[in-house]
């Protein structure tokens, strides 16, 4: 394995004492799902539907042929395609021989895949041919000079197209694949952070902890064999990797993927495949929300809408609630180092489904620190630090810095939150995204949430900039809802104290904007923000 991990025997006899870590892959529950459903349909997407039978197939064809081109256990195969079967296809036959799969965004370009490709260390490297109007295979000719280790590139529309079709059971037998199957505590996922504040780091998952990641949520979420799921997200997220690409073969279900994401659109496939279950950012839930046609479509099926990776302003779910009365709005919090840490229980209050981020899954550890370092009362805010069975097992090539990122078996998220009596969980920011004000920190999602709730503005982010006096002042960046009207700062201030927001959390500077800076699972990049708005008030 080309990387170093963090993973001890230790950690492996505990999880694996305690169930968490049951030693399976995912190719198992393939295998489990084409013998015992072999004709039940497993994936969907904008070209083709293939059922389980056909997708075991598929795989096997496609990880005999990785073999014959010389990929071994412990190799990287990084693929950088939409969400579509192909993606399915390469992840698990990468799985099917041992090799680490590493995704990548499709809109990443040359600076992004040129480093992430040369990190990993990728063999092989699979494209599409052509992605909304961009040549993939010219962008990866004009970086290759750069890959050193790089040695094959498939595209999805030209030579991945012979590639898949060749009869490698022909030249290869089969039952080679039977003695690759991996150990399941060797790592199966390399996946790049988004890069919300920086550089991407690689983390690194094994087979045993993204399999434990998604083990919870039948149970929570009545997830079962009849669930039809749906997935926007860019599979090469962790949402959209865990919850798109395998939670549904986990339980033998059906994945409706969307490889563009739009509102009206997934509005018709849930009424054509009676899709009941999506996961994505809080933009999606207010796209839908807004599809001008959702009236007209059967949405009845829709049960659980879960947002993941970025907070859900209050005024969204309350809307949720009214336009969609038969889903379930939950949201959760999880990072690519952890996956998904808490989530929302079905049928809790309303205080607890609004005002926090969820309740721990089993085995999962939450706890709070303050400033000296001690474990804070419940309700008290701090930093946010996580244990247990999800956790990464390193950033790829920086075990220092993973190092740096443990206490004990404690990983420090970076994240500022509180933890009530109940053991609900309730984000208030990073830790590097707070805002100090003249030595008083400012409350960055309690103001972002008031200013949701304005009726004019459709996107919001509260940034500090410097200030030579007291620190930082507050900036409030928004995007207002198409034929609003002009917003000024006194307006703005008028609205925060009808709203009985605390005058000294009140921003100090507004920037309208035509959109926020995002990555691609919807998250927004408050670093570009700081930069855009530059460094004086």
């Amino acid at each position: 394995m080309p990387f170093a991990t963090i993973l001890t025997a230790e950690q492996i006899d505990r999880y694996t004492r305690a169930g968490f870590w049951r030693d399976r892959v995912i190719t198992d529950y393939l295998d489990e799902a084409a013998a015992d459903a072999p004709d039940k349909l497993a994936f969907v997407d904008s070209q083709r539907r293939i059922t389980y039978a056909q997708l075991r197939s598929e795989v096997d064809r496609c990880a005999l042929g990785l073999l014959e081109l010389g990929v071994r256990p412990g190799d990287v195969v990084s693929f950088q395609l939409p969400n579509r079967i192909e993606w399915i296809v390469t992840h698990f036959a990468a799985t099917r021989i041992g090799a680490i799969s590493n995704p990548l965004i499709p809109i990443y370009r040359e600076r992004e895949v040129g480093f992430m490709v040369a990190m990993a260390k990728s063999k092989v490297l699979v494209v599409p041919a052509e992605f909304r109007g961009y040549d993939y295979p010219t962008m990866v000719e004009r970086i290759r000079p750069g890959l050193p280790d790089l040695e094959h590139v498939l595209a999805v529309g030209s030579s991945w197209d012979e590639f898949i079709s060749t009869p490698w059971e022909q030249r290869r037998d089969p039952a080679e694949l039977t003695t690759l199957r991996p150990d399941p505590n060797e790592v199966t996922l390399l996946i790049f952070t988004s890069g919300t504040t920086g550089e991407p780091k690689g983390v690194m998952h094994t087979h045993n902890t993204a399999v434990a990641a998604n083990d919870p949520l039948p149970a929570r979420l009545g997830i079962t064999a009849d669930t039809v799921f749906h997935m926007a997200s860019t599979l090469a997220h962790l949402t959209g990797f865990l919850y798109g690409a395998r939670l549904p073969v986990q339980n033998a279900a059906t994945c409706v993927l969307q490889d563009i994401w739009d509102a009206e659109r997934f509005t018709e496939l849930v009424a054509e495949h009676r899709i009941t279950y999506t996961s994505g950012a809080t933009p999606f839930l207010h796209d839908l929300l807004a599809a001008p046609h959702l009236a007209a479509h059967d949405m009845s099926s829709l049960r659980l809408f879960c947002c993941m990776g970025a907070p859900i302003p209050r005024a969204i779910v309350r809307e949720a609630r009214r336009t969609l009365p038969g889903t379930v709005v939950l949201g959760g919090w999880g990072q690519t180092e952890d996956a998904l840490v808490t989530l929302g229980v079905p049928g809790d209050p309303d205080e607890k489904i609004i005002d926090t981020d969820g309740y721990p899954w089993p085995g999962m550890r939450i706890r709070i620190l303050g400033p000296d370092g001690s474990e804070v009362p419940p309700g008290a805010e701090g930093r946010l630090q996580v244990a247990g069975p999800f956790l990464f097992v390193g950033y790829a090539d920086r075990e220092q810095l993973t190092r740096e990122c443990f206490d004990g078996d404690w990983f420090d998220t970076g994240d500022l939150g509180s933890v009530d009596a109940e053991g609900y969980l309730r984000i208030a920011g990073r830790t590097k995204d707070v805002i100090i004000r003249g030595g008083e920190n400012i409350p960055v999602a309690y103001v972002e949430n008031v200013l949701y709730e304005h009726p004019d503005v459709e996107a919001v982010a509260v940034v500090g900039v410097p200030d030579p006096r007291l620190q930082e002042r507050a900036c409030a960046c928004l995007v207002l809802k198409p034929g609003a009207a002009e917003l000024d700062f006194e307006a703005l201030r008028t609205f925060l104290s009808g709203k009985g927001v605390a005058k000294q959390y009140w921003p100090e500077r507004l920037e309208i904007l035509p959109e926020l800076p995002r990555t691609a699972s919807g998250k927004i990049q408050k670093f570009q923000l700081r930069a855009r708005i530059g460094d004086t008030v």
